[in-house]
């Protein structure tokens, strides 16, 4: 018999790195070399998706990134970021500059283990569909929903689980080009635990699917995206940067239901601009191209839009998702906007070969940073959390003539914390001043708004539904008040 022989390996061979150049991850972070900034350098051994995971660590902790330069070429990851905290200050606190240290110290160990924000774990999103709700979150059951959007659908979610006697403990809904993502943490409302029972299971499917496909009661066409009305059990992980992996996921299901296509019913309308990135006082737009490096094999991604929080996170794990790696990159701000430059390959290791294939990168960049930016206002309300309490408020908000166009609810011990960013049903931009008067309606309670996009040159309407929120809402809080729910 013919012996078979296999080659060696010498075991020291996988530790030769470490030993040439140290730790497979060094982390320093600099509050000396820069005024106004604090500089972090990241040098480790290069694997796919850590650039993403450095990214999301920064946004955790709510820093902005004025600057970046990133190499990871021959297998060895090395990037620098300027960062500021949420005043636009340095890192003064020694707690979070030993907490990102020891945060991204670890990234390599997450990426290493089949952690649910990898790229694998979302291979396959939905092939159909069937409505399945079959793993859980901790205590909560997990659910994530995408579907064709329309006034008030997220106030019909929130009703039809408070119906079902399923508490949510935290939901984070995004809409846009007509499509919603939505994914809810829920418990059972006698035991606060996560929901075991397959029947019952099925029952908040079937409930949640009939809500999702709903015809619009509007009376006006509207697109449909067929097939992607899902309920799915979402497999997330939790803990410290529990937000931003839920964000992630919001750009994986929004991915998977095409929102980077325009709505059918807009095909013959007039072209509007992307939402909240309309022309600017100097008549500049979102603009992003892509170019071919031959001699080295990349394409080079070139971004130009307004500046914001989480700009960085978004197109890194647009590109990451999408399959792309980034090789090379550099982003800084100026003047109120941002400029990237992405230097990438597909996973196969060849550059974007086709026209069709970079058209389809370019929509699904310029999707993934619309997703944020909403029209309108900014509606933040605090209360002791009880069942229906989401329900309660969206349905006057719906009531009143007002969209969800996204939604940040968290449960904080007792507290119930809502943030819902919000739209006139009737397509017409929120005139500023009905939202000061609610304001001023609202009176002691704490009812913050704040302004996403504000538009100038409207006229007011005598009869708009926004001159009688403020006391609607109040009428409705007083009656929550009477079955001792407090808001504050």
């Amino acid at each position: 018999m013919q012996k078979v022989c296999w080659p060696y390996f010498d075991p020291d061979f996988e530790n030769l790195r470490e030993r040439i150049y140290g730790p497979t991850c060094r982390v320093s972070i600099d509050n000396e070399s820069m005024e106004d900034c604090t500089v972090i350098k990241v040098d480790s051994v290069n694997k796919q998706g850590l650039l993403l995971e450095v990214v999301q660590v920064l946004t955790d902790m709510n820093l902005s990134i004025s600057k970046s330069y990133i190499s990871s070429d021959g297998g060895w990851f090395m990037d620098v970021f300027h960062v500021k905290d949420e005043h636009g200050n340095k890192i003064g606190d020694q707690r979070v500059i030993d907490y990102i240290q020891q945060a991204i110290d670890t990234t390599k160990e997450t990426l290493s283990s089949s952690s649910p924000s990898s790229p694998t774990a979302k291979a396959k999103v939905y092939t159909n569909s069937t409505l399945l709700l079959s793993e859980h979150y901790n205590e909560h059951t997990a659910i994530e929903m995408t579907g064709t959007d329309r006034p008030g659908l997220f106030s019909e979610i929130s009703a039809t689980l408070a119906d079902l006697h399923c508490n949510i403990v935290e939901a984070h809904a995004w809409s846009h080009n007509t499509r919603l993502a939505c994914v809810a943490y829920i418990s059972d409302q006698r035991t606060n635990t996560q929901i075991e029972d397959r029947s019952r299971l099925a029952t908040i499917a079937d409930h949640l699917t009939m809500v999702l496909r709903a015809k619009s009661t509007s009376g006006s066409p509207r697109a449909t995206v067929p097939n992607q009305q899902e309920v799915k059990a979402s497999d997330l992980q939790g803990g410290e940067g529990m937000t931003t992996n839920v964000e992630r996921r919001l750009h994986q299901l929004m991915l998977s239901v095409r929102d980077f296509d325009e709505p059918a019913s807009e095909s013959s309308s007039p072209i509007v601009m992307p939402m909240g990135l309309g022309p600017d006082r100097n008549g500049q737009n979102l603009r992003i191209s892509i170019e071919e490096w031959n001699e080295k094999g990349y394409s080079v991604v070139n971004i130009k839009c307004k500046d914001r929080r989480r700009l960085m996170f978004d197109t890194v794990c647009t590109l990451t998702d999408m399959q792309y790696v980034i090789f090379h990159a550099s982003a800084f701000a100026r003047g109120g906007y941002a400029y990237q430059e992405y230097f990438i390959r597909h996973v196969d290791g060849c550059a974007l070969s086709t026209e069709g294939e970079k058209d389809r990168v370019m929509k699904c960049l310029e999707a993934a940073i619309e997703r944020r930016v909403c029209e309108g206002f900014k509606l933040e309300l605090c209360a002791n959390n009880r069942i229906g309490l989401l329900s309660d408020i969206t349905r006057v908000l719906r009531e009143n003539g007002l969209a969800v166009v996204r939604a940040d609810v968290e449960t904080q011990g007792e507290k119930a914390v809502n943030a819902f960013y919000l739209k006139d049903t009737s397509g017409n931009e929120v005139d500023m001043e009905f939202v000061e008067r609610i304001k001023r309606e609202m009176g002691p309670i704490n009812l913050a708004v704040q302004t996403e996009t504000k538009r100038h040159g409207l006229a007011e309407k005598p009869n708009t539904p926004f001159s009688s929120l403020g006391g609607f809402l109040k009428s409705q809080i007083e009656r929550l008040s009477h079955n001792s729910i407090a808001i504050e």
